[in-house]
């Protein structure tokens, strides 16, 4: 990446073997690659043999590339000391360290990191000491890819949750995390590995990251980065984690070889983090959460047009390149990989027709490719090698269900899972949101409703049918604000982020200073932009909110999601 330099590169002698230890200095250029990054040619001084092992030392400086994220103290939680912590999924580690920046290929690694006073460094690794002077020792024993190498510089502290799972977090949120998280973590990963396998990573830790991380969670091995959203204070948005914990089979053991096939990755990981819940949850509430995932897919696609190239499970992409992270602005979050992706894998279950077979068969792809990049050719074959009745059947190419349809034709997924056992859930809350969209309200039949017992999801389900309702006739949402302040007074950020919705698509002026403090609270790129294009796209009064917010949290933002929200605004200097 452009702002790495090298300065130089040398061939070290053999471990224990004679020769210069400083080693012998070897000419080093950079040539074209691609548009975000080069490629670094060294050149050896004989043709090694096939086999052979080489020590190279590369001498190189980093930190200002777009994979390290330097925070200002305002952009803390505890807003005292800076903060800084590396991303590189896509293709951002080679602006950090240079490696082949490519998911086929995967490694070992260990690190040396020192660090101020004040400060604790944590790394996405198998082992982690503290030595003298500040200094950290890391070794990750198991080969991953690039993009699952991240580091963590910061005045963070942690506490344990469970016999192979500690919460890091800043001073003022461990206590909160450790409430929210005791115990739960080691529950998944027990039931995941019943479905898939042996945890093979060790530990299972995770990171509480500042409140302008743009992601909800991103799944390094050992320690995974999740948004302080996830503090609900009531355990209601641990699927995020079920989902990163799924990584730990689909993804990180078992990868995808280009970013153009990250469905593996992504609706593979969609269909375990769905196992997961339904043991754990029961299949009615895994359903309405499926419901939700499919509104959202829905959403997507009627915005980009059904036949966008994006929507379609393979992408053709530029070599190296990566479309899911923020490249084109306008489509910052595609849900494709992710729901189409959950698709196709129920297709496949379906096809089986027996859960427990294809579980049985999910265990043996995660045994078969696991320390493997692999492409969905590869899966597929698998998948037709280890059913040979339905490779019989030709269940590869039935008319419009054809593999290569799934994989190639952008569009709708030709075979939707049913999720009729959430019904039991989702027809309450259609029924409610019904009553409160009528012209004169019937209280009584709404009052009859006890949503009390309600969980996350039937009212994130509830709010998006009052939402695709609204604006409702005039008084309905204050007087719903008012009877429910479960919902109004929400501290969820999935509850938090559909009624600022609410709020903006039915004008609620008393209520716009909720929309300031959830924005002002956190940077989630899910929570962040659909906020800002509904205050866009009102009225006067709502674009103005809009400006007013930005100028003020613009400085606590990611740089990437501060050049959405210009774009959005329309703002001069959006890059």
């Amino acid at each position: 990446h452009p702002t790495l330099s090298v300065s130089r590169a040398a061939l070290l002698p053999p471990p224990g073997g004679p020769g210069d230890p400083a080693g012998q200095e070897l000419p080093v250029e950079s040539r074209p690659f691609a548009s975000y990054g080069s490629a670094l040619h060294i050149a050896l001084p004989q043709a090694p043999r096939a086999g052979q092992l080489l020590t190279l030392l590369i001498d190189y400086e980093a930190g200002e590339g777009p994979g390290v994220c330097w925070l200002s103290p305002e952009q803390t939680a505890g807003k005292q000391k800076p903060y800084m912590y590396t991303q590189g999924q896509a293709v951002l580690n080679r602006s950090f360290f240079p490696c082949f920046d490519t998911p086929s290929v995967k490694f070992t690694y260990s690190a040396t990191v020192k660090v101020p006073e004040g400060f604790t460094a944590v790394m996405s690794a198998t082992s982690w000491e503290k030595q003298k002077d500040n200094t950290f020792v890391f070794k990750m024993s198991q080969p991953i890819p690039s993009y699952l190498i991240a580091l963590v510089v910061g005045d963070i502290v942690s506490a344990d949750v469970g016999p192979r799972s500690r919460v890091w977090a800043e001073p003022c949120l461990i206590e909160a995390a450790k409430k929210e998280y005791d115990g739960v973590i080691e529950e998944f990963l027990v039931v995941g590995e019943k479905l898939f396998g042996p945890y093979v990573w060790g530990r299972y830790d995770i990171l509480f990251m500042p409140p302008s991380f743009p992601f909800g969670g991103m799944e390094n091995p050992c320690l995974t980065f999740v948004t302080p959203c996830l503090l609900a204070g009531d355990r209601s948005l641990v699927d995020v984690i079920i989902h990163e914990i799924s990584h730990s089979w689909f993804g990180n053991l078992v990868t995808n070889a280009t970013w153009g096939e990250f469905w593996l990755n992504e609706g593979f990981t969609m269909y375990a983090q769905r196992r997961i819940s339904t043991e754990v949850y029961g299949l009615p509430y895994t359903c309405l959460e499926a419901a939700t995932g499919r509104a959202l897919l829905r959403q997507h696609m009627d915005a980009t047009g059904e036949d966008h190239p994006l929507n379609k499970l393979r992408v053709v992409i530029e070599p190296g390149f990566c479309l899911f992270l923020g490249v084109n602005p306008d489509d910052t979050y595609n849900e494709t990989p992710y729901e189409k992706g959950y698709c196709f894998v129920s297709y496949l279950a379906h096809l089986v027709g027996n859960q427990s077979k294809f579980d049985a068969f999910l265990q043996a792809y995660v045994n078969r490719f696991k320390f493997q990049s692999i492409t969905a050719d590869d899966t597929l074959r698998f998948f037709l090698e280890y059913f040979p009745e339905l490779k019989e059947k030709g269940v590869d190419s039935i008319p419009g269900f054809e593999f290569d349809r799934w994989l190639n034709t952008p569009g709708w997924p030709p075979y939707l899972p049913d999720l009729s056992p959430g019904q039991q859930l989702m027809r309450p809350a259609d029924e409610l949101a019904e009553l409160w969209a009528a012209d004169g309200l019937n209280m009584e039949a709404i009052e009859a409703v006890d949503i009390t017992g309600w969980r996350t999801y039937q009212l994130v389900y509830f709010l998006d049918q009052v939402l695709q309702k609204s604006p409702l006739p005039e008084g309905n949402v204050k007087r719903l604000s008012k009877m429910y302040p479960k919902i109004s007074k929400a501290q969820n950020a999935e509850l938090r982020l559909r009624w600022c919705q609410i709020i903006l698509k039915n004008n609620l002026e008393a209520e716009y200073s909720k929309v300031k403090d959830f924005l002002h609270s956190q940077g989630k790129q899910k929570y962040t932009l659909p906020l800002y294009r509904a205050m866009w796209g009102g009225s006067e009064a709502t674009r103005a909110l809009a400006m007013e917010t930005f100028s003020a949290t613009a400085p606590q933002l990611h740089v990437n999601v501060q050049n959405y929200v210009k774009k959005i605004l329309g703002l001069a200097g959006a890059e």
